[in-house]
């Protein structure tokens, strides 16, 4: 009978299955990526107000990716943000599982290889970013989570 698709049906597929527009899914990732890049500039923001000072961002390996990397005082501070426009799947932070807290130990380690400083000690924090529809940005700063 040939070949009678309509427009966006991948051939093959039950009559009626459409498959997104190129372009579709990327838009909703442009928007997820602004709204992370944006809540890891306001978690810098808030831990330069805490006193600590930012020295590297969105810092990528083989292993994984470093959100913020700061020092407080002698203590290496990695940090993992989490941006969230809403608490449907919970909050920001809970976001971070045991197995995110065991890679960011490891990315930490790399980090250090790869940069002469020497802190007494590491720190794993995680910021939870929360930008609700109405109302301020909600931020919570989770201390020595790792």
């Amino acid at each position: 009978m040939g070949d009678q698709r309509t427009r966006g049906q991948v051939a093959g597929e039950p009559a009626g299955r459409q498959v997104p527009r190129t372009g579709a899914r990327s838009q909703g990732r442009g928007v997820r990526n602004a709204v992370g890049a944006w809540g890891e500039e306001m978690a810098a923001r808030h831990l330069a107000e805490q006193g600590l000072v930012v020295l590297d961002r969105n810092w990528r390996c083989a292993l994984g990716e470093i959100d913020l990397v700061a020092r407080d005082g002698n203590t290496l501070v990695v940090v993992e943000v989490k941006t969230r426009r809403g608490t449907g799947f919970g909050s920001p932070a809970e976001a971070v599982t045991w197995r995110k807290a065991a890679r960011l130990r490891r990315l930490a380690l790399r980090w250090l290889d790869e940069h002469p400083v020497s802190p007494l000690e590491v720190r794993i924090d995680v910021v939870g970013v929360l930008v609700p529809r109405t109302g301020g940005v909600q931020i919570e700063h989770l201390v020595g989570v790792a």
